[in-house]
């Protein structure tokens, strides 16, 4: 503690601020107390997250918190050897993996008194009418006992009304409130969508106050908040109880600002005229070390442009009355709103099965999906990386920033030729190895899986936690084809196994398959990844059409074929 600066011991003796009075008056069910002297495990560390979640939900608490280093009988600070500053981080992503929506700690403190150290996990409470679960379960607690979640208290949960900002109708607005070019953007914009004859039809048979009403954005001839952002007169933008603006500003090589502008409603227009002020000079590289041949792109591609910016609007936390900002530098640039990021972690939204739990805005999210804006967050999100892989450009970094803030930083130029070229003679590698490849490249630490997962395909050389993209292209090529291989047969040989079960039984359950697939999936695979295999097939074979769900019942009901077994 004697060499750290003053900021440092500013925020230090803050945190010690918030620990003395949670030792003095804590509340049983949001606050547990842990000695957790150099080990505890992440089983129990993710009961209590889910545990305390739900109980800080219930209590009306935004958060509670998990102590390690405080004795939990006699509240004395003892101290705790329990993971370094970077093993915490690297909990943050373990626990996302199994939690409701991969919903995280909002933060992990590291505190000092004295000479013990403290670690604090801050656990958000559960989103509205969603109860938080652990590896499929709920948990709760009664007094300082740790448990199942009462009925009573999941009934509770789930029974909540979740309120959406973007529905709520201004009181005094309407039709006349609107801006007209705005109306006629939406109304083209929703034919082209549906892209129906009998639908454009219709549309056009509807005048403006019918068309909105059909879409919700009016209701009994008051405009929604939604309306408002998405159409509204940028004259009336005081009728909204928050601020809707976009901000652009550029800033030179010394981090000052150079130029700003500010943008208002309606927001269907507003991407556009936003990215007209970010310059998108061309960039030059050459990305096959076998030729010499250069490729001229623009820095940023447009729609990755649009789509950030889309689902910064559709995603924005507007009750907290912030701005969007879009921050132009030399190399790069910055989209940011307010708002915590609901999925928690990046590489949960990459995963090809992912679907986000809600959307904070649903009715906003909605409308801009019918006006072709947007798709949902989760598929935005992977196309944006798509676009930067097929570029060879770095992946987008997501920075989740207190208070609740979301930064996503695009680069405008590549940064390791290694990772570039990897990617120009790979380009089917799936967007999870690029994630892996691009954090190699930055630096970023990785864990044990994802480290030999990397190792095992031949793209990364050195040691850990000194590893660098590979540069042995020779032998990349040949362990790469082989993997590609493999996986294919290995895949398709799965799948026929799992056919050939229903075609016999009639149906199975996930366990069923398990016990099926166990001993035939690759022994590097532990339990755990077993199971996300089997999972990831039969999440495949759905979207494949070849099985179904017997039942509504996600969690208990079996799979059957949809077809039947003649053909």
């Amino acid at each position: 503690m004697n060499n750290i600066n003053n900021n440092d011991r500013t925020a230090n003796d803050e945190l010690l601020h918030v620990l003395y009075g949670l030792i003095q008056n804590w509340e049983h069910e949001v606050v547990e107390f842990k000695q957790a002297t150099n080990s505890f495990s992440q089983h129990d560390i993710g009961k209590y997250f889910s545990a305390i979640s739900n109980e800080a939900n219930l209590k009306g608490f935004q958060y509670g918190w998990l102590v390690f280093g405080v004795h939990d009988k006699t509240r004395e600070i003892v101290g705790t050897d329990y993971r370094n500053t970077n093993g915490l981080e690297k909990l943050k992503h373990e626990v996302a993996h199994n939690t409701t929506g991969g919903i995280t700690f909002i933060d992990i403190f590291e505190v000092y008194d004295g000479d013990n150290r403290v670690v604090m996990f801050k656990i958000p409470a559960a989103v509205t009418a969603m109860p938080t679960e652990w590896k499929g379960h709920w948990y709760g607690r009664e007094g300082e006992s740790l448990g199942a979640l009462s009925t009573e208290e999941l009934e509770r949960l789930r029974g909540q009304a979740r309120h959406d900002w973007s529905r709520q109708v201004i009181g005094g607005a309407g039709i006349k409130h609107l801006d007209q070019d705005a109306i006629k953007t939406a109304r083209e914009s929703y034919k082209i969508k549906h892209d129906r004859e009998y639908i454009s039809f219709e549309i056009e048979k509807m005048n403006d106050i019918e068309f909105l009403t059909k879409l919700n954005l009016i209701v009994k001839g008051k405009l929604t908040n939604a309306a408002m952002v998405l159409l509204g007169n940028p004259d009336y933008d005081n009728l909204l109880d928050t601020t809707a603006r976009v901000m652009w500003r550029l800033y030179d090589s010394n981090n000052m600002v150079k130029d700003y502008m500010e943008f208002k409603i309606p927001f269907i227009t507003v991407v556009d005229k936003v990215y007209d002020k970010v310059r998108n000079l061309t960039y030059r590289y050459i990305p096959n070390r076998r030729s010499l041949q250069t490729i001229d792109i623009p820095k940023y591609n447009t729609n990755l442009q649009r789509e950030l910016l889309y689902n910064s609007i559709a995603h924005m936390d507007y009750t907290q009355g912030g701005r969007i900002y879009v921050d132009e530098y030399e190399d790069y640039f910055l989209v940011q709103n307010p708002g915590v990021f609901l999925p928690g972690d990046i590489l949960t939204v990459l995963r090809p099965w992912y679907s986000a739990p809600y959307y904070r805005n649903q009715l906003l999210a909605e409308t801009m999906t019918k006006f072709n804006m947007i798709d949902t967050v989760a598929m935005g999100i992977r196309r944006v990386f798509r676009i930067q892989q097929e570029r060879l450009f770095p992946m987008p970094d997501y920075f989740f920033m207190k208070p609740d803030k979301v930064v996503v930083r695009v680069y405008g130029k590549t940064l390791d030729e290694n990772y570039m070229r990897m990617l120009y003679d790979h380009p089917e590698f799936d967007i999870e190895t690029v994630y892996l490849l691009d954090c190699v490249q930055k630096k970023q630490p990785l864990n044990r899986e994802q480290y030999k997962h990397l190792r095992s395909i031949g793209v990364i050389e050195g040691k850990a936690p000194n590893i660098y993209v590979s540069m042995n292209i020779a032998e990349i090529i040949d362990k790469r084809t082989q993997y590609t291989r493999n996986k294919a047969l290995d895949d398709k040989y799965y799948v026929d196994l799992i056919v050939r079960f229903l075609q016999q039984w009639g149906s199975g359950t996930k366990t069923d398959f398990i016990r099926l697939l166990g001993d035939k999936v690759s022994d590097v695979l532990d339990e755990k990844q077993k199971d996300n295999k089997v999972r990831n097939l039969l999440m495949a074979m759905k979207r494949d059409g070849l099985i179904k769900r017997s039942d509504e019942n996600r969690r208990t009901g079996t799979w059957v074929l949809t077809k039947d077994d003649s053909e």
